[in-house]
């Protein structure tokens, strides 16, 4: 693709008629103006617009017990969004189910504690009671052993090992009451964790319910991606996984364009080279940029295609409301000029596969110059020998019949267009 830039001391292009007294000559011939000026050597590519930073809107992590992640609501692929605007809403049926059998469990089983509870302080003031008469009878036995001082050796003995007895009782009354509340202690923590794990997946089911309105955390364009099973944008009705990225929101104030150079042509291009960028869809606007990046490994152009080429990055300058992430733009990069140059259009320069000339406009017609070339462009050559400031050039060649010129440009479009 040619692009016709043209800045500074470029040569500005003259038609003129030039009359001969020949007849071999055409009777109208385009004629181009030799002046000096700044030749700038430039490379044309296309590229891609993008955001230099953007935040992207990933699926929510959820648990697998949810089932899949289903798109039910989304907004418009390119729409304006603020910040606190719904982004997407996937399906909740699933987890509004788990809500409401986790609210069910967990209303069960704090009943259930509340009846625990309640057993464990009737079964206890059953045992006190127990406890406090066999204390009592604990305490007979002691007083009527204290009291058998002066009874018969028989029947002291028999007191004795009555009062031994009601000890072993009392000591068993307290050991049973000692166990009763391990086991009363333990049946309430058991009770006790099963309400949390409840209240956690009724609180990690809601969390889940919220997680499910992706909200845009800044202003932007939202730019949907691609579904990598379908190869289209992600619409409502598709699933999703967690964790993927969905939607990008750039940030508009650092954009940047991303040009693929092809090999031959890499090893001009430098960080800092200065390029003019043009949005194909607003060609009557041109940007400034510069090159900040180039890649040191080659991709392939296409999927399948075996051209490498290599990623180009270049920061855009100016801001406007016309540059947007996607856009396609051509882009023209200065990779070097070549000052108070003799220039003359490359349309001028003819070549019989030995040397080079062009046809010089005389007072009484043309006459063919040999000249000696050096840097050109896409518009114009450096002329090193052969041509003078001032000098008028034919930029067809003056002499050849009307047919042929027709057949020649003719040619030439075919191989461009190649």
């Amino acid at each position: 693709m040619r692009q016709m830039y043209l800045a500074g001391m470029l040569i500005a292009l003259l038609t003129g008629v030039s009359c001969s007294g020949t007849k071999e000559e055409a009777e109208e011939t385009a004629l181009g103006d030799v002046k000096r000026g700044t030749l700038y050597l430039e490379l044309y590519e296309e590229g891609e617009i993008e955001a230099i930073n953007s935040t992207n809107i990933l699926s929510p992590n959820i648990s697998w017990r949810y089932g899949n992640l289903k798109i039910t609501q989304m907004v418009k692929d390119g729409e304006e969004v603020e910040a606190g605007d719904t982004l997407i809403v996937f399906d909740p049926s699933e987890v509004n189910r788990e809500v409401l059998d986790a609210e069910s469990r967990l209303e069960m089983n704090l009943a259930e504690l509340e009846k625990l509870e309640a057993q464990h302080q009737s079964d206890m003031e059953e045992l006190k009671a127990d406890y406090e008469v066999t204390r009592l009878s604990q305490e007979i036995s002691r007083i009527r052993f204290e009291s058998a001082v002066h009874e018969a050796d028989i029947r002291r003995k028999e007191i004795q090992l009555n009062l031994e007895k009601a000890n072993i009782a009392l000591a068993r009354a307290k050991e049973q009451i000692d166990n009763r509340i391990k086991i009363q202690k333990e049946e309430v923590k058991q009770r006790k964790l099963s309400i949390s794990q409840d209240q956690n997946r009724l609180d990690e089911a809601q969390e889940t319910l919220q997680k499910l309105h992706l909200i845009s955390p800044t202003p932007g364009i939202a730019i949907i991606n691609r579904n990598w099973s379908t190869g289209l944008k992600f619409q409502i009705g598709d699933q999703t996984w967690s964790g993927f990225p969905l939607i990008q929101l750039p940030d508009l104030s650092a954009l940047r364009a991303v040009v693929r150079i092809n090999e031959v042509d890499i090893a001009k291009v430098k960080s800092g080279l200065r390029v003019e960028i043009k949005p194909d869809a607003f060609s009557d606007s041109i940007y400034s940029g510069v090159v900040t990046s180039v890649a040191n490994l080659a991709v392939n152009k296409e999927g399948s295609t075996k051209i490498k080429v290599f990623p180009v990055e270049v920061d855009i300058r100016e801001r406007s409301s016309k540059l947007l992430p996607g856009l396609t733009v051509s882009c023209r990069i200065i990779i070097g000029k070549v000052e108070n140059a003799l220039l003359v259009p490359i349309d001028a320069v003819m070549s019989d596969g030995v040397q080079s000339f062009v046809y010089r406009k005389t007072a009484s017609g043309y006459e063919k110059v040999v000249v000696e070339t050096a840097e050109r462009n896409s518009d114009f050559m450096v002329i090193t020998k052969g041509l003078e400031e001032g000098d008028k050039v034919a930029l067809t060649d003056p002499f050849m019949k009307e047919e042929e010129v027709k057949a020649n440009e003719t040619e030439s479009s075919g191989e461009e267009e190649l």
